[in-house]
Formats: C-alpha cells, structure tokens, sequence
C-alpha cells in the first residue's frame, strides 16, 4: 500500500475575480520509506505540495490520500490531529522554541499532540538524544547551539512521535556544505532504522543527489520522475 497517492490533484487561489493554480492535475505515489525530492524553481509549486501533503493546507480538488486517509475528508480539527500521529516537520530556520532546552523541544511534540506517559517520553528523548549525537547539548538552549547542531535538533524532534512520515522544506538552506552533507548523512541513517519516509521541497543539489527518487515541478505541474539507481546514477 502507497503512503501517499495524489491522483488529478490541484490548489487554486482566488485573486480578486481571478483564480489561479498553484498545482494543476498532479498524479503521484509515494511507497513508505522514501527518500524523495521535490524540486524546480521558485513558483513552481513545490512548498504549496508539501503543505496539502502535511495537511496544512487543504486542495481544492482532485484526491489525496496519505497513510490511508483521505485529505480532503479531514476538517480542521482532525488534520491536526492526523499530522500528530503520522507527521513531523522539519524546516529551514529550525523553528526550535527559544525558552525551551534542547531535551524539551525534542519532548514538545509528545506533550503536544499525544498522552505518553513522562518514563516513556523520557525514553524517547533520550533514545533520539544520542541517535543524532546531542545528548552533550540537552540542556543548553537554541542559542547556544549552531545552526547545525539545531538542526539536528528538529530532526529528533521530527521522529520523536514515530512518524510514517517527514517533510522537510529546505532543511539545508542555512547550512554550510560540510553541515549540510552531514545532516543528510543523518536524515538518511534515521530513515534506515526507522523506515520513516522523508520527503524535501528544495532547490539544493546536494539534497537532490541523495535523494531515491526526484520529481520535478514547473509551473505547479510535474514534468519529470527520475530514480536513482542505489549506486547513485540515473
């Protein structure tokens, strides 16, 4: 079973009188596990996708169905819901809680969206603490931290519900390249022991290169799939 299959999808905005389409008739599946990207340019749709994706925002028709339900079926209070349970996010200027530790933004989401008790929170936490290398840094707060040492932050705090799925808008964008390819390297391993899919909206060629599958977007349509083989040619 797909954990994401669009079929005839699109989002439109109402200008004034005029409507216009974000994304036109996009047709997708998406198996669990994934490492996969889209990509184009600015305006091409791609941060648009990843908000009907994460239930963010809702299309205006078409289907969507993500681990097993149907988007568009879900109102407002159950998409928050749905995203508690099967969702994490990561994004490109971190969104860490500035008065929180490093340990409780990573236990954030747990308190948030889901009734675990504090001991297995703690496990968590701490399991993840240690699987992106902060346990060091759990009491410290985001400004004491870097900017990839944050980021490796979000990503605990993405995983730590147990998510099917991650969506990740430009994770490396405030990244130097030597942290960048680090942080994909870590993006990757968490995918291999979780089985969590991770999905990219970016323009970043080295996210790109790491990615199983690349679909690429121009002008809210997708005009390209490509699979990258294991050894990392097309």
């Amino acid at each position: 079973m797909e954990l994401i299959s669009a079929k005839n999808l699109y989002k439109e905005y109402k200008l004034g009188e005029v409507s216009q389409r974000a994304l036109d008739d996009l047709n997708f599946k998406i198996e669990p596990a994934s490492f996969l990207s889209f990509v184009g340019p600015s305006g091409s749709g791609k941060t648009t996708l990843l908000n009907l994706i994460g239930c963010l925002d809702v299309p205006s028709g078409g289907s969507l169905t993500v681990a097993g339900a149907d988007v568009l079926k879900l109102d407002r209070k159950e998409r928050a819901a749905f995203r508690g349970r099967h969702m994490g996010f990561i994004f490109q200027d971190f969104n860490l809680i500035p008065v929180l530790t490093v340990y409780e933004n990573i236990e954030y989401p747990l308190i948030l969206v889901q009734n675990v008790p504090s001991e297995e929170r703690r496990r968590r936490v701490l399991s993840l603490l240690e699987s992106v290398g902060m346990m060091a840094h759990k009491g410290k707060y985001p400004d004491q931290i870097s900017g990839g040492q944050k980021q490796r932050v979000a990503i605990a705090r993405a995983l730590v519900t147990a998510p099917e799925l991650v969506l990740a808008d430009e994770p490396t964008a405030n990244l130097d390249s030597k942290t960048a390819y680090m942080i994909i390297d870590l993006m990757k391993a968490m995918k291999e022991k979780s089985g969590t899919a991770f999905i990219f909206s970016t323009h970043d060629q080295k996210i790109v290169g790491a990615a199983d599958i690349i679909y690429s977007l121009e002008d809210g349509k997708i005009v390209g799939r490509k699979e990258m083989k294991k050894h990392g040619s097309i």
